[in-house]
């Protein structure tokens, strides 16, 4: 499973130009999930996210989780993460899960986060979506439970 996760002022995620999900202050994630992915690894992602020290504490220095600083989280199912660029020119998403066992996965998750008392907003798994963020610092991390 990866995530690539923004700090971000303020987001939102749009399905034909409605918004579905809103946070102000906290964390966009894009989350990909491949074949191997157990709930093992959303409850590693979910953990690490939400207790990683990425917020700037009263001296400008990161020291503080979503936690301490009560963000939210809008939470993206984003499948071109598992993209393959290495032959030719168009991805190969062979790695991909199947979308059935990736939206259980992916629900998994954002139910892990939501455990935490941790708001969570989502898009709409497997449709086109426009996402917009204001990226904070800028702070942009790539997570992969497998590494």
């Amino acid at each position: 499973m990866k995530a690539v996760i923004q700090r971000a002022n303020d987001a939102s995620v749009s399905v034909d130009d409605e918004v579905v999900g809103r946070i102000e202050s906290g964390l966009v994630v894009l989350l990909g999930v491949t074949h191997e992915d157990t709930i093992e690894d959303a409850k590693y992602l979910a953990n690490k996210i939400t207790n990683l020290r990425i917020f700037e504490d009263e001296n400008e220095k990161m020291n503080l989780s979503l936690k301490d600083v009560s963000g939210s989280i809008l939470s993206i199912s984003q499948f071109t993460l598992y993209g393959d660029t290495r032959k030719g020119r168009r991805p190969n998403f062979m790695q991909a899960a199947r979308p059935e066992s990736a939206l259980q996965l992916y629900n998994q998750f954002n139910e892990l986060i939501r455990e935490e008392n941790i708001q969570v907003e989502t898009g709409r798994f497997g449709e086109m979506m426009d996402i917009k963020l204001t990226n904070n610092g800028p702070v942009t991390l790539i997570i992969d439970s497998k590494e």
